[in-house]
């Protein structure tokens, strides 16, 4: 178990992860979010609102390419817990597509209708959704990668630490998976604002912290964060790196940090199939 040995004031925690009011140009930046993710609609034609799940907001939107597919990619957006949509997040899927990538842009239901431990069990529904109707989908048996964005960073690293057999499958079904700019120690949140919607206490927080929890798959696990992110969103990165050497993957001397990128510039670069972002999570796929 990996401890996060900083104690931080309120206003430290708050500092450090408000990210909007760290980027005062945010809404600028859903605003392009949400004219890319058109774009990929209308040129894509995914297929909307799949539901692989029960509760009311377990549906995704599936891109498939028009050839043979490579692999499938679940992205899982963030919003801390309790905002945004998969709606703003289609436009992570045009480089991948046209990779020879599946993608499942997938929606959770939101905080305070239910909580942090409840998103996660949403979370691996989707992933089990893929692998049990995969085929129906014409996704085949192509290995899965999942990726999240802040919230969705976290949610993807505590997939990777799921025990997959006491949910029925056979063996761990995804092949890699990737944080940018996740939250893997949720402790310091517990004095965060938005802990009125979130309700962590110290024990909930550690159950849901995946520095808490190892692996249980041998497949590689990115960290990537922006380099202008706040001191806070470093550290996170730092925290799961050191957590989970043995994951790292092949050929990486340190987390990946993206020079000239805030928490919400960083996730826009998977628009962009010659980002860095991009490149190394389509690797991801042949490792």
């Amino acid at each position: 178990m990996v401890s996060s040995t900083v104690r931080l004031t309120a206003e430290e925690v708050e500092r450090g992860y408000n990210n909007r009011a760290a980027v005062p140009s945010h809404p600028k930046w859903f605003a392009r979010w949400a004219v890319l993710s058109e774009a990929a609609r209308e040129t894509l034609h995914p297929r909307l609102n799949l539901r692989y799940g029960p509760n009311s907001k377990e549906t995704l939107d599936l891109f498939v390419p028009a050839g043979p597919i490579r692999g499938t990619l679940l992205f899982i957006h963030g919003g801390y817990w309790r905002s945004l949509d998969k709606a703003d997040h289609a436009f992570v899927a045009p480089p991948f597509v046209q990779a020879g990538m599946a993608v499942a842009v997938m929606n959770y239901d939101l905080c305070p209708m239910v909580s942090i431990a409840t998103i996660v069990e949403e979370c691996r529904r989707a992933v089990i959704w893929l692998v049990r109707e995969g085929a129906a989908q014409g996704l085949g048996a192509a290995p899965i990668v999942v990726a999240g964005h802040s919230a969705g960073g976290h949610l993807a690293a505590m997939l990777h630490a799921t025990d997959w057999a006491r949910l029925g499958l056979s063996r761990h079904p995804v092949a890699a998976g990737v944080s940018l700019s996740g939250v893997h120690d949720l402790s310091p949140l517990i004095q965060f604002s938005s802990n009125t919607d979130f309700q962590l206490d110290e024990a909930e927080a550690v159950r849901v912290s995946p520095i808490h929890l190892q692996p249980t798959t041998a497949a590689p696990f990115l960290i990537a964060v922006g380099a202008d992110e706040t001191s806070e969103f470093l550290r996170q990165a730092q925290l799961l790196w050191d957590a989970w050497p043995s994951h790292r993957p092949p050929g990486m001397a340190s987390y990946l940090s993206i020079p000239q990128r805030h928490h919400f510039s960083v996730v826009a670069d998977y628009a962009d199939p010659a980002s860095a972002i991009t490149r190394e999570t389509l690797a991801l796929f042949s490792r």
